[in-house]
């Protein structure tokens, strides 16, 4: 591309970051990386009445912790919001001079108007339309009012709106990187309010004018601003600027093919991050939904997916988010890290109970997590011995002297050995294997009752992990413990 490429996510600071806004920050965060080009965060804040106090801190803190951090835009500082670019404010209500400037010419182009219905007779029009089964649109009454007039309006403070003018025959023709062209008959294009009784823009108009101020190369957002489009459009070219580029992202549903919502789960970025979901583990899934650059791999570093993105490439249809996969991928990833980032990473999310035990059976465990939280209660199982009867040491067709023959052996072995030799599994199952064998033993009869004096279990970790967890001092009780049953 010969212009350098600027995109940007444009959040509302109403809560937390949605899982399908992650989508949109990654598809901007690939892009600008593909394009060598710049990723910029944007706040659109001009409506007061959704504000969330603290949005933007956790918002900034989920782009960070996904390693998304933007390039240039809103960023926070310790607890301090800053400006970290050129081409600011970046808080959308800090540039509201400007958001007026751009509508007052938009009237001088004949491209919008004063509109002073109250909230009544916007109820009543509305009402009517549902009555005869109309479009619910703006009715333009005031679009025939004169300039003149509306301007004398607005100057003696009747309360007011400013509305956009857009055509009313014909099709706004556009075209959109994932869709192709398309066109939508201005028919069904209402006249949208830019600048709301408050003074302050709406989306429409703060969104387009921030874009053109900001050398916004292309725009990727949510599938739900395709039928505003031309609204954007038509600023764009009422004012003889040149429009980004657009890509319409479908929607993300639930199983059922419903759009993801909070009524049927999580669907904040920063649930998934405190139940232990790895955030690498998160962009590879997240990156995967409605795109796949190979079709024959599930596993991608986020670098990556940056060299092979395509916009272009992206399904129209919506993207199931099926939480199995997520956790298939999410379990891949635990396994993966190295030892030392797991433990800390457990530590950090307070899924490590204390002690040398609880740290030895998270590495036992490992294999059977499929998020970080599920380890306290594996921990748990594998450390802590349940109540169990005597009857269960006694392996299939042997006999309960037999286990207690075993289980006596097993003891003395034991007791020889000093603590280091319990550090290491591997070393242990080798040489306990083996001793097996020269004993004219059977593995089954032999380790099944160790494994369930160790565990109290008849499903647990194998009985050399459970001797690496528990050590000498308290596998030797264990056994003791069982034999006294036995007795």
């Amino acid at each position: 591309m010969a212009s350098p490429v600027r995109v940007r996510f444009a959040p509302s600071p109403t809560g937390f970051l949605h899982i399908g806004s992650l989508r949109t920050v990654l598809y901007n965060w690939l892009f600008a990386r593909h394009h060598k080009g710049t990723f910029i965060l944007r706040v659109e804040d001009t409506d007061r009445s959704r504000f969330v106090e603290g949005a933007i801190e956790n918002l900034y803190r989920s782009l960070v912790a996904c390693d998304l951090t933007p390039d240039e835009g809103v960023a926070v500082d310790g607890t301090t919001i800053i400006d970290k670019g050129e081409y600011g404010p970046y808080m959308q209500s800090a540039r509201r001079e400007k958001h007026l400037r751009y509508a007052y010419d938009l009237i001088e182009k004949d491209a919008a108007y004063y509109c002073f219905c109250t909230a009544e007779r916007l109820d009543e029009v509305r009402k009517q339309q549902q009555l005869t089964k109309q479009p619910i649109m703006y009715d333009r009454h005031c679009r025939s009012l004169s300039k003149q007039e509306a301007e004398n309006r607005a100057a003696v403070g009747d309360e007011h709106v400013i509305r956009l003018k857009v055509p009313t025959e014909g099709v706004s023709k556009m075209h959109d990187m994932i869709r192709g062209d398309v066109e939508i008959p201005w028919a069904q294009v209402d006249d949208q309010v830019i600048i709301k009784s408050d003074g302050f823009p709406t989306y429409h108009l703060a969104a387009t004018c921030d874009d053109h101020d900001m050398e916004i190369s292309h725009v990727i957002r949510g599938e739900e601003w395709l039928s505003s489009l031309p609204k954007h459009l038509f600023i764009f070219e009422t004012m003889g600027w040149k429009a980004p580029e657009y890509a319409h992202l479908p929607l993300l549903l639930n199983a059922d093919r419903s759009k993801l919502s909070k009524r049927q789960g999580d669907v904040a970025v920063e649930d998934y991050l405190a139940k232990g979901y790895l955030p690498e583990a998160l962009v590879n899934f997240v990156a995967l939904l409605g795109w796949n650059p190979t079709a024959d791999r599930e596993i991608y570093e986020k670098e990556e997916l940056a060299t092979l993105f395509d916009i272009t490439k992206v399904n129209k249809s919506g993207a199931v988010f099926n939480t199995e996969k997520l956790d298939w991928l999410n379990a891949h990833y635990i396994k993966e890290l190295p030892v030392d980032d797991y433990l800390e990473r457990l530590r950090k999310g307070g899924f490590l109970p204390e002690g040398i035990m609880a740290e030895r059976a998270a590495r036992v465990v490992r294999e059977r997590l499929a998020k970080l939280s599920d380890a306290p209660e594996a921990i748990a199982e594998t450390v802590d011995c349940a109540e169990y009867p005597s009857t269960m040491l006694v392996w299939k067709k042997s006999t309960k002297e037999e286990a207690i023959a075993r289980l006596t052996a097993i003891r003395e072995y034991l007791f020889k050995k000093n603590e280091t030799w319990f550090g290491d599994a591997v070393g242990m199952e080798r040489e306990l294997l083996l001793w097996i064998v020269e004993m004219g033993w059977g593995n089954g009869d032999t380790l099944w009752p160790l494994r369930v004096a160790l565990s109290g279990r008849e499903k647990s970790p194998g009985p050399f992990e459970l001797l690496f967890v528990t050590g000498k001092d308290e596998g030797l009780a264990r056994l003791d413990a069982a034999l006294q049953k036995m007795a």
